[in-house]
This record gives C-alpha cells, sequence and structure tokens, in this order.
C-alpha cells in the first residue's frame, strides 16, 4: 500500500487530508510538526510527503531544506494557505515536486498525489530502462529453456524465494527480471547486487544502508539495495561468494522482515521478494562450512536450474540472429546474416562461456564483416577462443588447441576466485608477473572478465 506522510499543526486539516487519503486507499502517517517528520523520514518509508509550509518552529520549507541535505529522496508536495510567489519558487528549487494553495478541493488533492506518484513511477522505470541498455531479452525455442520458462509461469504469482544455478553467462539475471516481470510486483522496482563484485567490506552498507557520519566517507545518507527495492524484487547474483558474517545479517532479515541500516537506530521494515543465483554447488558448499545451512534452506525454495548454451543448441541460430540484429541497430549498422556454413560452425562450438560468449563473439564478426557472417570469418574467430565445458571444439591447429585449453584453465580459475588475481596465480603456481604475462598471450583482460563476470 502506498504510504504518505502528512505533515500541518492543524488537527482539524490532518484529520480531514488523512481521511481523504485513507478513503482514496492510502495508508497515511500524520505528524503535527516538521522536526517530527523528518525523524519519521529518517527511519521509516514513504511514498509521499504532503507538507504545509507555514508551522511553529520549524516551517515546511526549512524541513524540505533538511530532508534533501540528509539525502532523503522521497518526493515532497508543498501546500500553504498564505502562498506567494517567491515562496513557490524557494519551494521549486528546494526540490518540492508540487505546490499547492490552500483551500484545496478534494478532486485536486488527490490528482496532485496521483501525478506525483506517476513521475515518482516513471523515473524508476527510466532508472531501470537505463539499466537494461545493451542487455537483451529472453531468446529461446528449445525443449530444455520451454521447460524453464515453465518453472517461470509456475513460480512468479507467488511469494516463494527463487534460486536460479547455472554455469556462469547462461542468463540468469534475465530469468529473475522473468519472474519479477510476471509477478504482481512488476510494477514496482527490480534491483540487482552482484556479491562476488562488491568488496567483504562495503556488502553491508550496499544492502542495508547507512545513514550519513556512520562511517569515514559516508557524506550523505544511503538506501541499501533492500529498501531500494522495497514491494519488489531484489536479485542477489552469485549468492554463494557472500562473506559469512554477510549471510548471518541476511538470514536474520528473510526471517524478520526488518533491517537497520549501519549508524541508524531503528529496526526499518522492508516488503521485498529475494531472488538469488550461483553457479556454485550450494550443497557442497554447505558440507564445506562456507555456506550456512540455515540460510541455503531459506533461499533454497524453488530452484530453477539453467542448461548451458552446449545443452540448447537449438537456440544458437535464433541467439546469433538476435544479437547480430540488436548489434546493428546499437552501431547503425546496416543489417546482416549467416551463412549456412557459418551457423553450423557456431552449432559445432562447444560455447564455455555461454549465451554472454555468443553475444561477443557475435559483435567481433560483424566488426569483420560487411555483408553475411561466412564460415572463414566465423572459423578465424572460434579458433583463438577457449573450448571449456567438458564440450570440444574441432576449430583451430594443434597450437589453437593447447592455447585454448590453457585458456580456459585460466579462465576457470580466476572465476573460481572471483578475479582475485594473486589468489589464482597462487592456486596456479605461477609467479604474478608470469600469470599476467599469460593473461596477454591469451587475450584475457582481466578486467573485462570481472566486469562481465
Amino acid at each position: 500500500m502506498i504510504r504518505l506522510l502528512v505533515v500541518d499543526d492543524d488537527p482539524s486539516t490532518l484529520a480531514s487530508l488523512s481521511r481523504a487519503f485513507r478513503m482514496a486507499g492510502y495508508e497515511a502517517v500524520v505528524c503535527d510538526n516538521a522536526t517530527r517528520a523528518i525523524a519519521l523520514l529518517k527511519s521509516e518509508r514513504f511514498d509521499l510527503v504532503f507538507s504545509d509550509v507555514v508551522m511553529p518552529g520549524k516551517d515546511g520549507l526549512a524541513m524540505l531544506a533538511d530532508v534533501r541535505e540528509a539525502g532523503i529522496s522521497t518526493p515532497i508536495i508543498m501546500v500553504s494557505g498564505q502562498a506567494t510567489v517567491d515562496m513557490a519558487v524557494r519551494a521549486t528549487r528546494l526540490g518540492a515536486v508540487d505546490f499547492l494553495e490552500k483551500p484545496i478541493s478534494s478532486d485536486k488533492l488527490l490528482l496532485t498525489v496521483e501525478n506525483a506518484l506517476r513521475m515518482v513511477r516513471l523515473e524508476e522505470e527510466n532508472k531501470q530502462l537505463r539499466r537494461r541498455v545493451g542487455r537483451h531479452d529472453l531468446v529461446w525455442g528449445s525443449d530444455a529453456m520451454r521447460r524453464v520458462m515453465a518453472q517461470v509461469d509456475r513460480v512468479a504469482s507467488s511469494e516463494s524465494r527463487v534460486c536460479i544455478l547455472g554455469e556462469t553467462g547462461t542468463g540468469k539475471e534475465l530469468v529473475a527480471r522473468a519472474v519479477h516481470d510476471r509477478s504482481p510486483r512488476r510494477e514496482r522496482p527490480f534491483v540487482t547486487l552482484n556479491c562476488a563484485a562488491v568488496p567483504s567490506e562495503l556488502i553491508e552498507s550496499e544492502l542495508f544502508g547507512h545513514e550519513k557520519g556512520s562511517f569515514t566517507g559516508a557524506a550523505a545518507r544511503h538506501l541499501g539495495k533492500f529498501e531500494q527495492a522495497h514491494n519488489g524484487t531484489l536479485f542477489l547474483d552469485e549468492i554463494g561468494d557472500m562473506p559469512p558474517a554477510m549471510q548471518s545479517k541476511l538470514l536474520r532479515l528473510l526471517q524478520e522482515g526488518e533491517l537497520e541500516r549501519i549508524g541508524g537506530e531503528r529496526s526499518i521494515v522492508v516488503n521485498t521478494r529475494v531472488i538469488v543465483a550461483t553457479h556454485r554447488d550450494l550443497e557442497v558448499l554447505v558440507r564445506k562450512g562456507t555456506f550456512r545451512e540455515d540460510l541455503y534452506h531459506r533461499i533454497f525454495v524453488f530452484p530453477i536450474v539453467l542448461p548451458p548454451l552446449r545443452e540448447r543448441v537449438e537456440d544458437i541460430p535464433l541467439l546469433a540472429e538476435h544479437f547480430a540484429a540488436m548489434v546493428a541497430e546499437q552501431n547503425g549498422w546496416k543489417p546482416r546474416g549467416f551463412t549456412p556454413e557459418a551457423v553450423e560452425q557456431l552449432v559445432r562450438y562447444a560455447w564455455p562461456g555461454n549465451v554472454r560468449e555468443l553475444r561477443n563473439v557475435i559483435e567481433r564478426l560483424l566488426l569483420l564483416t560487411d555483408d553475411a557472417v561466412d564460415a572463414a570469418t566465423t572459423h578465424q574467430v572460434l579458433a583463438g577462443r577457449h573450448t571449456g565445458g567438458g564440450g570440444g571444439s574441432d576449430v583451430g591447429t594443434l597450437a589453437d588447441r593447447v592455447s585454448a585449453f590453457e585458456r580456459e584453465a585460466l579462465l576457470g580459475e580466476l572465476q573460481a576466485h572471483s578475479y582475485n588475481v594473486a589468489e589464482t596465480a597462487r592456486a596456479l603456481g605461477l609467479e604474478r608477473s608470469h600469470f599476467y604475462k599469460k593473461c596477454q598471450q591469451l587475450g584475457i583482460d582481466v578486467k573485462a572478465e570481472r566486469s562481465q563476470a
């Protein structure tokens, strides 16, 4: 339910406004002074604030300034019975989304609130669209993916926690998004966090948020991923790489539905659906003692296993055409296809990097060709890549295949050690300088691989 905070020093105004909002289906919390309103905004979550300007002590404009300085982005509508042009200008400059003059009719009141909430939703949708630039939608036609999508449709309408399993690059985030898009939460935020990509000392702040001044560098209040995803969905990728200390805090949140920001003094209730994913075997991690068994049982309610690309080869031609069209459109190139011989080579390749690797290969192929992609160009690009995945590739000379094996080994260890170069080099028995040299020889860009993981 939408939560509104109504701030006014007049009890009769508070009563009439709260009654109007509640009759319209909103939850209205009332407050008779600006100082208390600021405290509420720091400790609780509201979708909109409706505040008077002229109040004893701290007035509405001073409250608005303090709220914005504290890093609180909740939209605020200001209202006054002594409105002036200067007052309206000041309110707008301080960040008010609208300014109304008393008295206000019920119709105008509710319309203003609806417009403000619609604007907030549009801004959030635009943010989500910007985050999706360069990504692809789910494209499939194989029986293996048909079974996956049937599971997505079955679980989407529920509140059950979903655990998506699969190799790196199989599209786990896209499946999580498909669950969200088919759920009753589809109009609310879909927020993501890659647990392997966040340093252990920062992951609590990323998830739970922090208050201004709670630690060195905390220059403003920060909402964590759980609050950002309130009433929506939070996707935790690579949950198997979450530090043990953070696992216990996540378990407590999942059990109680409450969190405390770092430096905060009050618990905050959040209503967030959690979807997790990992390429690791969580049962093995539990046996090793690196993953909490009680957390495992909390998140492993409805598993969805994504097949690697080598097990859904029927989808490779569809994906290749999809990526080719997408890359051409992004770069302003003319559309181009593939010869049957080129498609055959793509289908025969093992794709250890799965769909993500296919996407990168298609872009490289289009960079090398002006017309339809042919077999010679495809062979040239695939010959220098790792085979991986327990599959195999008959592309390239013996030297090509040896290089491909070495490249696969290095990439596999990098992935296993969360792209920590020092740990990877140690595991392979190499000096760090030798490891870097080998990566250069094999065309491995560690930073690029880390960013794509």
